[in-house]
């Protein structure tokens, strides 16, 4: 079977870091993507909200160099959370993440606060094969 997913969007909230209790990281991040489309005369915009977890290193440079507003691309795999809250079966998708591109510059809205700006330095650019660009 083939589970691929590619997402660009913005973060709709600043990323949350948090550990295992064997200590591996992992971090969560909150996506819109929007797709634009045309319905009779006008533009309609579809917004898809999902998280997106990242583990391990890079989910401690995505939390650490990632904010809310800013844009990345993911790419990893769809996953299917399942649980039961008072009797009730629930679930949920998310994106494992298998890479994550950070999209936005240092001096794009949404970045860092002021106070914080001359410490930012972007991640080192990392490229693989795998990526579509």
């Amino acid at each position: 079977m083939f589970n691929k997913v590619i997402l660009i969007g913005n973060l709709t909230k600043d990323p949350e870091l948090r550990y295992t209790p064997k200590g591996t990281p992992v971090c969560t991040l909150r996506l819109a993507s929007t797709t634009r489309y045309k319905s009779g005369d006008s533009m309609k915009d579809d917004t898809l909200f999902i998280n997106v977890v990242v583990w391990g290193k890079q989910g401690e440079t995505a939390a650490q160099y990632l904010a809310k507003g800013k844009s990345v691309l993911v790419e990893g795999r769809l996953q299917e959370q399942r649980w039961e809250t008072d009797g009730q079966q629930k679930s949920r998708f998310e994106v494992v993440a298998q890479g994550v591109r950070f999209l936005s510059r240092k001096d794009e809205a949404g970045s860092h606060d002021s106070s914080a700006s001359d410490d930012f330095a972007p991640p080192p650019d990392e490229t693989t094969d795998l990526e579509p660009f």
